[in-house]
């Protein structure tokens, strides 16, 4: 049967391009097919120049008949990849080209293994919840989308400031004044809920989290919750700016007042596929360059 891999690129970074050059190489010389999205195609002038055979991904189902889904670039670029393979069973693999990249699993000068363990089908599979999130007027659900990292309501202009009711469960539990409100899931919460002041949650740990952005009132705690709750966020009727919905940062809803934005855990994963076996706390250390020094601990067993 036909291997076949999808290869998502941040074609504005030169070094993307040569990755992509160096990961399709490796992977065609062993009888893998890559395919490329139909937009990246014409930038992607270097893999067509200098290799034959690079397929382009249908544009109604990119990852269909892929076994994998590699991005090349920051964590836009994997956010982007998520998309793709949203709702799927096929895994994604994201190689850092940005800064922190916290959702990739290796980095530009590990090409040469990652071609070696993608051939060996040499990695393992990790369920990342996502969230649904919909937005009501009234009775009337007026917008749906989903997110992997955060769904955000945010005030649209930078003098007002956005007058909410944050609810969970179903009851009413603060009144806040804020530039925002994150409801994030545990994959989030290394993101846009950790700048604002949220904890980190562990991957494995199945909960929701809701942070205010610099809010003005009396409880304007992050907040940790169970997977089968609901949150829910109300922009009062009277609030003096309009608001915006971001879902992981790329895909943007108006707001007006009195609108309903509710978020439950949805039965639609993403699958991340992971290479390196070390613990989350040692992933959190390289990526935010944590100061460790002293540490007396036991060293892990390289067995």
């Amino acid at each position: 049967m036909t291997r076949r891999v999808l290869l998502v690129t941040h074609t504005g970074r030169p070094e993307a391009l040569t990755a992509a050059l160096e990961l399709t190489t490796g992977l065609m010389d062993a009888g893998i097919e890559v395919a490329a999205l139909a937009e990246e195609a014409d930038e992607l002038h270097a893999l067509q120049r200098h290799i034959d055979g690079v397929l382009v991904a249908g544009s109604e189902d990119p990852a269909r008949d892929c076994e994998l889904v590699i991005c090349l670039g920051g964590d836009g670029t994997i956010l982007r990849g998520a998309e793709i393979v949203h709702g799927s069973e096929v895994p994604l693999l994201g190689v850092n080209l940005g800064h922190v990249g916290f959702l990739a699993e290796l980095e530009r000068e590990d090409i040469s293994e990652i071609v070696q363990r993608v051939v060996a089908r040499d990695f393992t599979v990790e369920v990342r919840l996502t969230l649904d999130i919909t937005v009501r007027a009234g009775d009337r659900v007026i917008h749906e989308c989903w997110a992997l990292n955060e769904a955000t309501v945010e005030k649209a202009a930078r003098e007002r400031m956005l007058e909410v009711v944050i609810e969970v469960d179903g009851r009413p539990l603060s009144t806040v004044g804020a530039d925002g409100v994150v409801m994030a899931t545990p994959t989030g919460s290394t993101a846009y809920a950790f700048s604002a002041g949220g904890p980190v949650v562990w991957p494995e740990v199945e909960a929701l989290l809701l942070v205010p952005i610099s809010a003005h009132a009396l409880f304007a705690r992050p907040l940790v919750v169970g997977p089968s709750s609901r949150l829910a966020v109300e922009v009062l009727t009277d609030t003096e700016g309009t608001g915006v919905l971001w879902c992981d940062g790329r895909r943007r809803y108006e707001l007006l007042p009195g609108s309903r934005i509710e978020a439950v855990a949805s039965d639609r994963p993403v699958l991340l596929a992971r290479m390196t076996s070390g613990p989350f706390t040692d992933r959190l250390v390289g990526k935010f360059r944590l100061p460790v020094d002293g540490w007396r601990g036991q060293p892990r067993s390289s067995t």
